[in-house]
């Protein structure tokens, strides 16, 4: 049986709720954040799949403002992306537990009683019902408390979190232990998946704001915690870097044999499985082709399985992670780009995916789904081909529609990098992200 190549290269919630007027930027005054000291707070970094949040971080630095770094959990990868080195000198990183984290522990419950034994309380209480995410609470808890004190000695100025699951509890607890203000951008699974939402509210009720990505997550969460915090609720897109993008794409248009390119991790929400049994309609329809899969995540050895099953050894070339200039590259080379995530049965979600927004960059027409906020990004018939979750029939079609029309690549392939272009600047979004993160320090006092 054929072996797939491994790669050797080195009714959907809407809002209608009309945009608020933004703060005025003062970009140009070179003093505007003189002493200023923001603190991030993410599940691991850096990580190969959250490219936005490096960037965003880098495009804060940029700006003059110290950003120090909170990882809750210290992973080692073994690709990183150029930028991380500039920020690791940044990076607070903690064992489990130790000496320094005890005594932050004593520090906060002798000076906080009340507030330190009723956040225990309340961790305990409020994920009791999902015995993993309680599990995971109570580990990490010993260092939140410790950041909680590092962060007080280094005069950080506001908190903000990525992903609205255990980084935003961390901003919370530190809130809570500290009243440095705190904000957290909610993303997709990490509002959606059942299990996610527990204290959801609550940490929305605590922050200083929320920014979500989607029109659709906003929606959501306005929903799930209720209309009062609708004002606290941000909408601001993650974007692409306009100037690594700034060149026109010179890869022809008419490759030959017909390429795809899937850049996700290897997990259930992102449909592999759905984009293999297309393919295996392609090749009984004689179409030659070849699709290139990159990433990395715990069903890599089982999607190798479904390709050597679908007889597709052949036509697939499996790539572990990769950086982001080797992704570029394989994009230049590409046809067009898939991505047919779907909503799992514990609700678990895309927000609207980088990924896409690099394929579009680049003209690459795009084919995925019609879930969550990709349809902000991906106008049907514009852009790109949207198509209902979990149809792998719909797939193929969508795919051999593009493989038979060379033109309608090249059309959509332009629209679609003028839409992010226009929408999704990653530096314009990164400012109006400072822009509110500046005037919650300053409101508080605390920078």
């Amino acid at each position: 049986m054929n072996q797939p190549q491994t790669a050797q290269m080195p009714q959907r919630p809407h809002s209608q709720t009309p945009e608020k007027p933004r703060p005025a930027s003062r970009a140009g005054d070179p003093n505007r954040y003189q002493d200023m000291k923001f603190a991030y707070v993410m599940s691991r970094f850096p990580k190969i799949s959250e490219t936005f949040v490096l960037y965003e971080i880098l495009a804060l630095m940029e700006k003059g403002i110290r950003v120090e770094v909170f990882p809750l959990i210290r992973e080692r990868q073994p690709v990183a992306h150029e930028g991380v080195k500039q920020v690791m000198p940044h990076v607070h990183y903690l064992p489990m537990f130790s000496a320094a984290i005890l005594l932050a522990h004593i520090y906060f419950l002798f000076r906080k009683p009340l507030t330190y034994l009723g956040l225990l309380l309340e961790m305990m209480i409020g994920s009791i019902r999902s015995p993993k995410y309680f599990t995971k609470s109570v580990a990490l808890f010993p260092k939140i408390v410790r950041f909680a004190y590092e962060m007080k000695q280094l005069g950080i100025g506001h908190i903000h979190a990525h992903f609205a699951t255990h980084p935003a509890f961390a901003g919370y607890v530190i809130h809570k232990l500290t009243g440095i203000p705190y904000s957290f951008t909610a993303h997709g699974s990490d509002i959606h998946k059942h299990l996610h939402r527990y204290g959801l509210a609550r940490k929305v009720a605590a922050a200083d704001f929320v920014r979500t990505i989607s029109d659709y997550n906003k929606a959501f969460i306005v929903e799930h915690c209720g209309g009062r915090f609708e004002e606290k609720i941000e909408m601001i897109h993650c974007g692409i870097d306009k100037q690594v993008f700034a060149s026109p794409p010179h890869h022809p248009r008419e490759t030959h044999p017909f390429t795809i390119i899937c850049v996700a991790s290897y997990e259930k929400v992102k449909g592999h499985a759905y984009l293999i049994e297309a393919c295996r309609k392609l090749k009984a329809q004689g179409v030659d082709f070849r699709c290139h899969l990159v990433g990395d995540g715990p069903l890599r050895e089982a999607v190798g399985q479904e390709i050597r099953d679908a007889g597709l050894g052949d036509n697939f070339i499996i790539h572990g992670p990769l950086k982001r200039e080797q992704v570029a590259e394989l994009l230049q080379q590409s046809d067009v780009k898939v991505l047919p995530s779907f909503q799992t049965e514990t609700g678990e979600r895309e927000g609207i995916p980088v990924a896409l927004m690099e394929a579009m960059a680049v003209e690459l027409p795009v084919v995925s789904s019609l879930v969550s906020g990709i349809p902000e990004l991906v106008e049907q018939d514009a852009a790109g081909i949207l198509v209902a979750q979990q149809d792998a029939e719909g797939l193929f079609q969508a795919l051999l529609r593009l493989q038979r029309d060379p033109e309608l690549r090249r059309r959509m392939g332009k629209a679609g990098r003028e839409k992010v272009f226009r929408e999704f600047d990653l530096k314009e979004n990164a400012a109006e992200l400072l822009e509110l993160l500046v005037l919650s320090a300053s409101r508080s006092g605390s920078h």
